[in-house]
């Protein structure tokens, strides 16, 4: 069982909603992005989505186009981000971390290599977009071998058909994008959210997580009661993006965690 799994397993025990919170590693500069990082649990967050940056992140909106530009300015690398991981678990080896990026710079320093770095400096599941099922054998499965989540994304667009494929090899959760698009395009609407999460619901006993479109403990409270939880990514960098101390960017966390729990 990973930490993902107990996560899960100790909130649908308590009742309670997922709230999962994205941050680009790095931005503005590892220090900063360190102490935010460091911040996130105590600010009410069940689950961190450690932003990987990358030169061409086609899933990402202007917002953490941005902040991964920034974070590589600043030096950030693959090797950074597992020190920061590193860092993060000396004192806290509980909170679940999930790493989301894009596969090249994992192919630039071998998978077996990666996965092994990646397991012993705390990280606990994967979001790689740009490897669809079709490439499980690459990553994904040998991810799981290695005792860490493979986190699949389902979209408006995963028909019936493909759905099967997208769930064959997926663990921890299901992350739902509740939007067409690139990330902070449009709001996410439970109305048209809550049909969608349980037609996936149907087909495995994983929790789905929404993410895409949520900005405000409103909406966080909203789409979190239509599924097991939400994700809230680029209304989290924008604010860190004005400029703002983190017990700031802290403070509005913890208000979209608050949103969520109360689902």
């Amino acid at each position: 069982m990973t930490r993902i799994d107990a996560k899960f397993a100790a909130l649908k025990a308590e009742g309670k909603k997922a709230f999962v919170a994205y941050v680009m590693a790095g931005d503005p500069d590892y220090d900063n992005s360190l102490e935010l990082v460091k911040g996130l649990p105590g600010a009410g967050v069940d689950v961190i989505e450690l932003g990987q940056p990358f030169t061409d992140p086609m899933a990402d909106g202007p917002t953490i186009q941005l902040a991964g530009q920034r974070a590589l300015e600043a030096g950030q690398t693959l090797e950074r981000t597992l020190e920061m991981v590193r860092a993060f678990r000396e004192t806290d080896d509980t909170t679940p971390i999930v790493l989301m990026g894009y596969y090249n710079p994992i192919y630039n320093r071998g998978v077996e290599t990666f996965l092994a770095d990646a397991k012993a400096a705390g990280i606990d599941g994967l979001i790689v977009v740009d490897l669809p099922p079709e490439e499980d054998e690459e990553l994904c499965i040998p991810a799981q071998a290695a005792g860490m989540n493979f986190i699949r994304l389902a979209t408006p667009t995963t028909d019936d058909k493909r759905l099967p494929k997208v769930l064959q090899n997926t663990s921890g959760f299901v992350y739902y994008v509740s939007i067409t698009g690139i990330t902070g395009a449009a709001a996410a609407e439970a109305a048209d959210v809550g049909p969608e999460v349980a037609r996936i619901k149907a087909k495995t006993d994983l929790p789905v997580i929404v993410g895409f479109g949520i900005r405000t403990p409103e909406s966080a409270e909203s789409i979190a009661s239509v599924a097991d939880g939400c994700v809230v990514g680029s209304a989290i960098v924008a604010a860190q993006a004005e400029g703002k101390p983190a017990s700031e960017v802290l403070a509005f966390v913890k208000s979209l965690a608050d949103g969520a729990h109360r689902a």
